[in-house]
């Protein structure tokens, strides 16, 4: 842990530019490339060719620079490229949070959905700019782009909550989303 962290953190402001969909100061950027999704994707063959290929960047994660830690309360700004892999559409790698702690996401730019899963039901919440959906605690939730363009969204969650990529690795998320005329055709999960 840095200095910056060891110490209680003082009230400051965040700046938010929707039209550059930043926050001010800046915290850690995240970037996931295709490469970075193994396991995730129902067509193997289809992932492994575009990780191999070009190895497109799916999704970025702009932070601010409150720290992941108890009692603290982070954001960021996710945004996912559009796009499929086999006809499955892009996606965040998704999580749980050990802990079981809640999550709210705020629609910002372009089409989504918010999946969520808590090991024997799927639900699914259509996002657009304005949306607020919540994740209840010990919903493992991943987001999906159902658009032509990039679809950004903004996270807060407690900053203890750990995220558990290998649980939907192991679990699944229930259903998986592909392409369709009306945005997405949720389908039972496979493998």
């Amino acid at each position: 842990m840095s200095d910056y962290y060891s110490q209680p953190l003082m009230p400051f402001a965040i700046t938010f530019d929707q039209e550059k969909l930043a926050l001010t100061p800046e915290g850690p950027t995240l970037t996931r490339r295709m490469s970075d999704l193994e396991g995730l994707f129902l067509d193997g063959d289809s992932w492994k060719a575009a990780a191999q290929g070009d190895n497109p960047v799916v999704y970025s994660v702009v932070s601010s620079p409150v720290p992941e830690l108890d009692r603290e309360l982070p954001q960021s700004i996710t945004t996912i490229q559009p796009g499929n892999t086999g006809g499955e559409l892009w996606m965040t790698k998704g999580h749980q949070h050990p802990n079981h702690q809640g999550e709210i996401y705020l629609g910002l730019k372009g089409t989504g959905g918010l999946l969520m899963f808590d090991g024997e039901r799927t639900e699914w919440i259509d996002m657009v700019p304005g949306t607020i959906g919540y994740i209840p605690p010990g919903w493992a939730h991943r987001s999906i782009n159902v658009g032509a363009d990039p679809y950004s969204f903004l996270a807060v969650y407690p900053g203890g909550a750990g995220h558990d990529y290998g649980w939907v690795l192991e679990h699944g998320m229930g259903k998986r989303a592909f392409t369709a005329d009306s945005g997405v055709d949720l389908r039972p999960y496979e493998g």
